[in-house]
């Protein structure tokens, strides 16, 4: 196991920003991308004792299951995680439609492995403090209505801090749940041994 988590999406989705505020990890972040070359592991303290460990990995592109970008390097770090989060930029800066680019990524999952692509994925929609607050209900809803997911969804801004907290409380109740159900009756590992501070 790499990480409890893996934060999946296309290069500047917001990742290293996200790892960075919710996480002991100090990603490089810049506005290009393919700043993340390697992973980056992060703790993130939901309370004493509480935590989980986060994985940022490099962006992944249209392509990747056939090695496009870092392809099946990425991908088979992915595997290694029990919860994928799927980052997505609700505001690029150039014409590209937001719901492609899920899907393709969402295809290259599938192309590459059936485990992976049936592992338990919630979609971030992240930058919302790009989104003028008139337009973001509507933008969040066309988002989800035409990405056809079924699966939880969260509204961020890794650069704000806006929903990260929900985020992680959210993440680390389902981390819990995998964690015990995977070990035998009489383990439970002390990071989970009690519910996260309100």
């Amino acid at each position: 196991m790499l990480a409890d988590v893996g934060l999946l999406g296309m290069p500047n989705a917001g990742k290293s920003t996200l790892i960075s505020a919710i996480s002991n990890a100090r990603p490089r972040i810049a506005d290009y991308p393919f700043t993340t070359l390697h992973p980056n592991l992060g703790v993130v303290r939901v309370a004493p004792e509480q935590s989980f460990v986060v994985a940022d990995l490099p962006g992944l592109i249209e392509g990747a299951s056939e090695g496009a970008g870092l392809g099946h390097q990425f991908l088979r770090h992915l595997q290694r995680t029990r919860l994928l989060l799927h980052i997505v930029d609700l505001a690029p800066f150039d014409d590209a439609d937001p719901v492609a680019q899920a899907k393709a990524i969402v295809g290259e999952l599938k192309k590459y492995d059936a485990a992976l692509y049936d592992k338990p994925r919630w979609l971030v929609l992240n930058k919302l403090d790009m989104v003028d607050a008139a337009e973001r209900e509507a933008r969040v809803k066309d988002f989800v209505k035409r990405f056809k997911h079924k699966g939880p969804v969260f509204q961020i801004s890794a650069l704000t801090h806006e929903g990260c907290d929900a985020l992680v409380k959210a993440v680390y109740q389902h981390v819990k749940a995998q964690q015990v159900s995977e070990q035998p009756p009489e383990y439970i590992d002390p990071r989970f041994a009690g519910d996260p501070a309100s």
